[in-house]
């Protein structure tokens, strides 16, 4: 039998990074969002919609995942164990994700029913489509520099996808529903929903798994869930992730709040001018005359830029230094610039996209990593126990994404109705909102202060975690000589 070759082709690194590229229209549309659009769009008050997004984030986290983790690692057919997870869920997270932000014309329990299961299936469906895709780059090579190569490949394309998600959308629902933002979200979900299913096709039948468990090393449900109670650098991905992604939703759902409460107007106004005129004069016109959602989205752009460059670097410093130490040292240097934010005042624009630059730059150079690191957790297990539960060890990474999700989403709503927020359905149809200054204090806390605490509970905890470099190299080493026999 010829050995398998665990180099990866440029067709198979593209076709992989596709299938994240269509879950960041999905997923980066919740972080920025779904805050926004429960209670500025959709019209449920604040509280409700953050126990909505809490309460089904927590469920989803901390039970479909599990459940499709161990469902996934044992599922055999001609396709593998991942790849026929993220077939046949294509078209239905599509469909679900347009749901989820429709508005139907329900009375107002209708409204909070509809938002309630729209959202729970959109996070089962997330969860049996994205977990096992996340699952399927610990089993597509062994080697871990074409790891870190595809994680690289898949981290650009999550760029992508959050560059427009953050840049363009705003003012494409302005534009697309002519005001209506209620019509022109829905629009929009529907073209993403086309795409995103036809990316995630395309991945499943550009990509291949190599690592395959031979029977000896079988578990059941409970071998697996013992060795991940004993596995440290598990527990410790796991808490990390959580902290993460806590952060991400808090800061990135804080945005749109911080521009339309806090940031000064004709200040904004006067620094995008000449950015516009320009974006005009070669056509792009989605930006359109308000300065807020215009601002908003050159503000995030300058960040997704420069989050690019950042990644760019990362398979370099983590192929030199190893996971650990570069993404431990980074996410520190990154949290700096969010607590900038608690230093400037609202005319100080220039600060404020100066430091989303730097900022974008630095925590770029950790995303691709945390990805890798999970795949080696899996592989320390491997070594460790001499058994292979690929999908159950990244759900981990998916459980930590939905509860930091959730928490960090609910958080957003909750301190904003702590400071005195007032949400589209508590007052009369027509009448202009006019929010107290509190809000704006709110929003300035959320994304500076608020969203720093979690990232430095986070590079504390990776002091314990023990896969360095010099362990990295040993695991693999080690399991490459074991599986060639």
């Amino acid at each position: 039998m010829s050995k398998v070759s665990h180099k990866l082709s440029v067709i198979e690194k593209v076709g992989y990074s596709l299938g994240d590229l269509a879950a960041n229209l999905v997923f980066q549309t919740l972080i920025t969002y779904l805050a926004y659009f429960y209670t500025d769009i959709y019209g449920l008050k604040n509280n409700d919609a953050s126990i909505v997004m809490l309460v089904v984030g927590l469920v989803a986290a901390f039970l479909f995942n599990p459940i499709v983790g161990a469902l996934a690692d044992r599922t055999n057919s001609k396709w593998g164990k991942f790849r026929p997870w993220i077939l046949f869920t294509s078209i239905p997270l599509g469909v679900v994700a347009f749901l989820a932000f429709s508005t139907p014309h329900f009375a107002y329990k209708g409204k909070l029913i509809y938002a309630a299961i729209t959202y729970t299936l959109l996070l089962l469906l997330y969860a049996g489509n994205n977990l096992p895709y996340s699952a399927l780059s610990g089993v597509i090579t062994g080697d871990m520099k074409e790891r870190n190569s595809i994680s690289s490949y898949r981290f650009v394309a999550v760029m992508f996808a959050q560059f427009f998600v953050q840049v363009f959308m705003l003012p494409i629902i302005e534009y697309a529903g002519k005001g209506d933002k209620a019509a022109g979200i829905e629009t929009v979900m529907t073209w993403l929903a086309i795409i995103g299913t036809i990316m995630l096709i395309i991945t499943f039948f550009t990509t291949r798994e190599r690592i395959v468990p031979t029977i000896e090393q079988k578990s059941t449900l409970k071998e697996d869930l013992s060795d991940l109670v004993k596995n440290k650098p598990w527990l410790i991905m796991l808490t990390v992730t959580i902290l993460v992604f806590v952060t991400l939703a808090m800061k990135g759902g804080s945005y749109v709040y911080y521009f339309n409460n806090y940031v000064d107007e004709e200040t904004l106004t006067n620094f995008i001018s000449p950015v516009l005129t320009g974006l005009t004069g070669i056509g792009i016109n989605f930006f359109g005359s308000d300065p807020v959602s215009a601002g908003f989205g050159l503000f995030n752009a300058g960040g997704i830029i420069f989050m690019i460059v950042g990644i760019s670097i990362s398979k370099k410093l983590a192929d030199k230094f190893g996971k650990r130490d570069v993404y431990r040292l980074w996410l520190f240097i990154s949290t700096l610039f969010i607590l900038a934010f608690f230093l400037f005042k609202p005319e100080n624009v220039l600060l404020m996209f100066a430091s989303q630059i730097l900022h974008g730059f630095t925590y770029g150079v950790t995303i691709p990593i945390l990805w890798a690191m999970i795949a080696d957790v899996a592989d320390y297990s491997e070594w460790r126990t001499n058994r292979r539960a690929t999908a159950i060890i990244f759900s981990a990474m998916m459980v930590g994404l939905k509860a930091g999700l959730s928490i960090g989403g609910a958080i957003v709503t909750w301190i904003l109705g702590l400071y005195g927020y007032i949400n589209v359905e508590s007052v009369a149809a027509g009448q202009e909102i006019i929010q107290p200054e509190t809000v704006s204090t709110a929003a300035k806390l959320l994304i500076s202060v608020f969203s720093a605490i979690p990232f430095l509970i986070a590079v504390g905890l990776l002091f314990f975690y023990e896969i360095n470099k010099k362990m990295e190299d040993q695991i693999e080493h080690e399991l490459s000589e074991r599986r060639s026999k």
